[in-house]
């Protein structure tokens, strides 16, 4: 299992209903989670900025990550979210939210 951190920023004027949409994410969106091996999967807001924290299980993220955006209900999920959310300007070259480096960990 390999732990990753993400950030992102999102709109301020966007917020409430970002917040409104993961209060009730689509069944198949958290299905298609799972189908590509992300475990305890979270989301976390402060001052515009978003953190995300997962687990992922599997033995290929990239090809999970590949399946997970070939995905329809996903594509229209991420078109409905891509909008309020605005990627930090250091992020590198690919990534929409930027992934983090692991400094501490403690189980």
């Amino acid at each position: 299992m390999k732990r990753y951190g993400q950030i992102i920023g999102v709109r301020p004027e966007d917020f409430e209903r970002y917040k409104k949409y993961h209060s009730d994410v689509w069944a198949g969106v958290l299905d298609m989670i799972k189908k590509c091996n992300i475990r305890n999967y979270s989301i976390y807001h402060k001052d515009n900025q978003l953190f995300a924290y997962f687990e992922y299980t599997g033995d290929d993220f990239a090809a999970d990550m590949a399946k997970m955006a070939a995905d329809p209900t996903t594509q229209e999920w991420w078109a409905i979210m891509e909008p309020m959310q605005v990627p930090v300007d250091n992020r590198a070259k690919g990534e929409w939210w930027a992934n983090l480096e692991e400094v501490f960990h403690l189980d």
